[in-house]
C-alpha cells in the first residue's frame, strides 16, 4: 500500500517538475493541433503494434485529421512537429543552421558513425566538400557502362523469372541491383549480389533494414538502454554490423595499398586537398574514380582521411543510396504499369532514341535525349518520394509558417 502511495507521488512530482522546466514548451505547442495524449506516453500508443508499412497509412490519417502541421508526443516531455507545408519544408531544408538530424537518426550510428547523413557543424561541411565532386556529371558519365552491365543482368533475371506468366515481386530484384550498382560506383568493387544474394554481406544489409525499421516502429525499443539490454535482436544487429564494417574495411585496405602502388608507379604528386579550386577538368578527365578513391586522395587540414573516416562515408554512401534507388525505381515502375497510355508513350521515345537493338548499350547522351522518361521519372518521386520522411532537431527558435510565433527543439 505504501509502495503505491509512493509510487503516485512520485509520478505525481516527476509531472509537476517536467511542467514546471517545460512550461515555456507546453504553452506553445498547445498552438498546434494533434491528438490527444496520454500522461507518461504521449501519443508513443499509436504506434502499438503497428508494421513498418503502417507508419505512412498512420501519418496520413493524421494530417487529413489535422491539417499540413501538427504534433506528436512521445513520452512526457519530447514533442514532434509534422508538416506538409512547402513554406516550412523550404525554411528547414535548404537552412545551413537546421542541419542536426533528428534523434531516431542515432540508430544508425554503431553502422554508419557520424558520415555525412549523421554529421553536423563543421565536419559535416567538410565532408560535403569532399564528396560533392564525385556526384559532378562528367563523373557519373563514366558510370554508365556499369549501369548496363548491371542492367542486363536485371533484365536476365527477370525474364527468367517470369516463365509462367504469373506476377511476381520486384522489389527484390531491383534492390540487389541497386546494390551492385551501389558497390561498384562507391567501392570499385563488383559485390555480384543480384547473382549472388547469398553472401554474407549482402544478408546482412538486409537484416540489419529490417531490425532497424522495427525499432522505429516500436516506440520502446527507441531507448538505448532498453533496446541494448532487452531486445533479443540486439545481437543480431551487432553481428550485421560486425560483417558490414569488416567487409568495408577490407575494401579499404585493398584500395589504398593498390593507389598507394599506382601513386609510386606514376611519381604523382600526392593527395588532392580539399580546397583545391584548380583542374577541375582534369579531375574529371581522368580514369573512372569511385567515391573510395576520391576519399583515398582527399585531404583535411593537410592531413589524409583515416580508415574510419572513410568507412562512415562509404557505408553512408552504401545504405543512402541502394535503399533509396530501390525505393524510387519500384514506384516508378508500379506507377508506369498502372497507366498503359504512360508505358506507350514511353516505349515510343525509347524506341525512337535508342533504337531497335535491344542489346545496344545506353549512353549519357542517350539518356539526356529521353525527355518524357525524365518527366515520368520525376512525376513518380513527386508522388512516392523515396525518403517520404525527414526528421530535423531544431536546436534554435525558427518560425512556422501556419501559426505565429516560434518554437526551439
Amino acid at each position: 500500500m505504501f509502495f503505491l502511495i509512493y509510487l503516485v507521488a512520485f509520478v505525481a512530482l516527476a509531472t509537476i517538475y517536467f511542467r514546471i522546466k517545460h512550461w515555456r514548451r507546453y504553452e506553445l505547442v498547445a498552438k498546434f493541433p494533434g491528438p490527444p495524449k496520454l500522461p507518461l506516453i504521449g501519443n508513443s500508443h499509436l504506434y502499438f503494434n503497428k508494421k513498418p508499412e503502417d507508419v505512412i497509412n498512420l501519418m496520413h490519417g493524421m494530417i487529413v485529421k489535422y491539417g499540413k502541421l501538427f504534433r506528436v508526443w512521445i513520452g512526457p516531455y519530447q514533442v514532434a512537429f509534422f508538416s506538409t507545408d512547402p513554406k516550412d519544408l523550404e525554411v528547414v531544408l535548404s537552412s545551413t543552421k537546421h542541419i542536426t538530424k533528428n534523434n531516431l537518426y542515432n540508430f544508425l550510428k554503431p553502422w554508419l558513425g557520424t558520415g555525412l547523413l549523421i554529421s553536423t557543424g563543421q565536419k559535416w561541411h567538410t565532408r560535403r566538400k569532399i564528396i560533392t565532386p564525385t556526384f559532378h556529371f562528367k563523373i557519373l558519365e563514366q558510370f554508365t557502362e556499369v549501369f548496363n552491365r548491371q542492367g542486363a543482368t536485371l533484365v536476365r533475371l527477370l525474364r527468367e523469372k517470369h516463365t509462367n506468366g504469373e506476377s511476381f515481386n520486384i522489389y527484390p530484384f531491383i534492390n540487389l541491383y541497386a546494390l551492385d550498382v551501389i558497390s561498384e560506383s562507391a567501392m570499385g568493387m563488383q559485390l555480384n549480389s543480384q547473382i549472388d544474394s547469398g553472401s554474407e554481406y549482402v544478408r546482412a544489409v538486409s537484416e540489419i533494414s529490417q531490425i532497424m525499421s522495427t525499432r522505429f516502429i516500436k516506440v520502446w525499443q527507441r531507448n538505448d538502454f532498453l533496446f541494448n539490454n532487452f531486445v533479443a535482436a540486439k545481437k543480431d544487429h551487432d553481428r550485421c554490423i560486425k560483417v558490414m564494417h569488416n567487409f568495408t574495411e577490407n575494401i579499404i585496405q585493398q584500395r589504398r595499398e593498390k593507389l598507394i602502388e599506382m601513386l609510386d608507379g606514376e611519381q604523382e604528386n600526392g593527395p588532392v586537398p580539399v580546397d583545391d579550386k584548380n583542374g577541375d577538368e582534369e579531375f574529371y578527365q581522368k580514369k573512372r574514380m569511385a567515391l573510395l578513391d576520391v576519399l583515398l586522395q582527399a585531404t583535411v587540414d593537410g592531413k589524409p582521411l583515416s580508415n574510419e573516416d572513410i568507412r562512415e562515408e562509404v557505408d553512408t554512401f552504401m545504405f543512402e543510396g541502394h535503399d533509396t534507388t530501390t525505393s524510387a525505381m519500384s514506384f516508378a515502375l508500379y506507377a508506369i504499369s498502372r497507366h498503359p497510355d504512360v508505358q506507350a508513350k514511353l516505349y515510343e521515345e525509347i524506341v525512337e532514341v535508342l533504337g531497335t537493338d535491344k542489346n545496344a548499350p545506353v549512353t549519357y547522351r542517350h539518356l539526356q535525349n529521353l525527355k518524357y522518361m525524365e518527366l515520368v521519372i520525376k512525376e513518380s518521386l513527386r508522388l512516392y518520394p523515396p525518403v517520404p520522411i525527414y526528421g530535423r532537431r531544431i536546436e534554435e527558435d525558427m518560425e512556422i509558417s501556419e501559426l505565429s510565433g516560434t518554437y526551439n527543439r
